[in-house]
């Protein structure tokens, strides 16, 4: 504290905490369910321009991807729809990939290197680390990248390149306003799960994947700008896609027991598949991490790659929707669903691997997919392509852990409500096989690797459920107000001094300020000009001083505490006295007490133990 010439007055105080001149309880925050406030509604209106640009955005894409399909594989500048195994290059195919991939590259050498990879763990880390901004050259050169790396045979799907794209886009907008990082990750969320509802018009599933992956949060203030993206991102997609399922099917199974075990069995399968996946894809990366080239030229290698897969199974590259329709209509045989899975996972692990741009997503679904179609070969009879849609469900939910995401997203790709249970089941499984099995997803091992851990797991912090008389010392040390300097100084200087800091308080318990040991050394740095008998009161100063109330939440005082650095704060009644003192050993306390009840495993039903 700095010295003062005259003591303080009770009604200049500068306090920071409940005020002395109310009742406690209208000095502390107002306490309610949420924190939203009237920003929520300017949110919710960007949101608007949000979800129309990320539509438009996901249309541009999948017409690009288109074109340079065309251009690539038949020399053209088309927008129709050809299929890549109809090319007429015959064996010259290999090389088109080679060359796709080497241009990308060189876009992300001398470009951005944040278009490498497949988006969703580039959203991510701009969410936690990056302040929830992203560059307008990213904005452009990651569609780009990707449509080129799709069009000339990358085993990849769009909608991770455009969950990126329209993150871009509502990091962008939010950026043009006077917004925190909070209130632009919202803008950038709701972008992303916008795009998502372009590509496959699946909202409800893009609402919850914000949730499951990308929000790390659950308030309004997140949530409802999200809502606003996709509502009008879906209805925008009707006016300029076609508004019906992107792959319909109603095929279903009546729940029985048989059914259930295989419901159980489709997700174990899909859970230990998405861990070989995983584990091909950063097997791939470490490979590449040895060569002795720079990674420029890694696309490259990876485009040859995806080039030779193309000869030996040309349905493994591009996209490949109509694989998953066929998969769908069980019009695939079991041969060529086998080496659809084999070829397509190894290129595109390799792809991956080598940091070319490309979504994971559709893989995923034909992964699984063809998964599903073999292992249903040994599985009670269904509906044509029954187990190949749990198959593609548990992959995603499995390898992106977001069960939830995926059993939402097969109901809205397909329109077939009917399965939700065999959905939710499969997936379920699969995600605690791959939870079980893996310390990371495909998502996170990719951030863990760049030297972020993320936890996704959430939970409520023990401090907002606390109050300060639960956590506060009662007997507190205090230093009278009518001591001397020079009794303050002997008292810090003795041996048995406990504290760095004490409340000094009046002879009625109200708290005048703080004395700490810095202060202590700023008047001894006065020496012969300090005057060891001026009262404390005189020597104090309460401007800033950090109180809190007894009935406050531990989470608003620990925020004070960390905001000023104060280590101890006193607590007050109304009328400003002293009651209690809180300090950080008291907060680790309070946070002991929540591990505790997370490992204490003891059994309290004894009741059969009774003599």
């Amino acid at each position: 504290m700095t010295a003062s010439s005259n003591p303080p007055t009770h009604t200049t105080r500068e306090i920071k905490g409940p005020r002395p001149d109310r009742p406690l309880a209208a000095g502390a925050p107002e306490l309610g369910d949420f924190t939203a406030d009237y920003r929520v509604v300017i949110l919710m209106a960007i949101a608007v321009v949000v979800g129309a640009a990320a539509v438009g955005t996901a249309w541009a894409l999948l017409r690009l991807i288109t074109l340079c399909t065309n251009l690539a594989y038949y020399g053209r500048l088309s927008l129709e729809a050809l299929p890549i195994s109809g090319s007429p290059w015959g064996g010259y195919m290999v090389v088109v990939p080679v060359v796709g991939c080497f241009i990308i590259g060189l876009m992300a050498r001398y470009g951005s290197e944040k278009i490498r990879g497949h988006g969703i763990p580039e959203a991510i880390e701009a969410i936690l680390i990056g302040k929830s901004r992203i560059s307008l050259k990213v904005a452009v050169l990651k569609p780009l990248s990707s449509a080129i790396s799709i069009g000339t045979g990358g085993p990849f799907g769009a909608e991770g390149p455009i969950i990126m794209t329209g993150g871009a886009v509502g990091s962008l907008l939010g950026q043009m306003f006077h917004l925190s990082s909070a209130e632009r990750k919202a803008l950038l969320v709701a972008g992303a799960a916008a795009g998502m509802t372009g590509i496959f018009g699946t909202p409800i599933a893009a609402v919850l994947l914000s949730v499951e992956l990308l929000l790390f949060e659950w308030k309004p203030r997140s949530f409802l700008p999200v809502i606003v993206a996709v509502a009008v991102a879906a209805g925008v997609r009707t006016l300029i896609l076609d508004p019906a399922p992107l792959f319909a099917y109603h095929g279903a199974m009546e729940p029985s027991l048989d059914g259930m075990v295989s419901w159980l069995l489709i997700g174990l399968a899909a859970g230990l598949v998405s861990g070989v996946l995983t584990a091909m894809v950063y097997g791939a990366e470490d490979l590449f991490q040895k060569l002795p080239i720079h990674w420029m030229w890694w696309p490259l290698l990876g485009g040859l790659a995806i080039g030779i897969g193309g000869l030996i199974e040309p349905a493994a590259l591009g996209v490949g929707y109509e694989n998953i329709g066929a998969l769908l209509a069980g019009d695939m045989p079991l041969k060529a669903a086998v080496l659809l899975l084999v070829v397509k996972a190894i290129i595109w692990a390799i792809a991956l691997g080598s940091g070319t741009s490309g979504g994971v997503l559709a893989p995923l679904l034909i992964f699984g997919g063809a998964l599903g179609a073999v292992v249903g070969q040994v599985l009670p009879p269904a509906d044509a392509g029954f187990w190949s849609l749990l198959g593609m469900a548990a992959m995603m939910g499995g390898t992106m852990r977001a069960p939830l995401t995926a059993t939402l997203f097969a109901m809205e790709l397909t329109g077939d409500y009917r399965a939700a249970l065999p959905l939710l089941v499969a997936c379920g499984i699969a995600y605690a096989t791959t939870v079980l099995l893996l310390k990371r997803s495909i998502l996170t091992e990719k951030i863990a690797r760049r030297g972020l851990h993320i936890t996704r797991e959430y939970h409520t912090d023990p401090f907002d459920q606390t109050r300060v008389r639960d956590v506060m010392v009662g007997e507190v040390d205090t230093l009278p107000a009518d001591w001397s300097v020079g009794a303050a100084l002997d008292h810090f200087m003795a041996e048995g001094h406990r504290h760095k800091s004490y409340p000094v308080v009046s002879q009625d318990r109200q708290v005048l300020g703080m004395v700490s040991r810095a202060d202590v050394l700023l008047w001894l740095r006065e020496g012969e000009g300090l005057d060891r008998a001026t009262p404390l009161a005189e020597r104090i100063d309460d401007a800033g001083l950090v109180v809190a109330g007894p009935d406050e939440l531990v989470s608003h005082v620990a925020d004070r505490m960390a905001q000023t650095g104060t280590g101890r704060v006193p607590v007050i009644d109304a009328h400003h006295r002293l009651v209690g003192l809180v300090a950080r050993k008291d907060l680790l306390a309070a946070r002991a007490r929540r591990m505790a009840e997370e490992q204490d495993h003891a059994a309290h039903l004894g009741w059969w133990k009774r003599a």
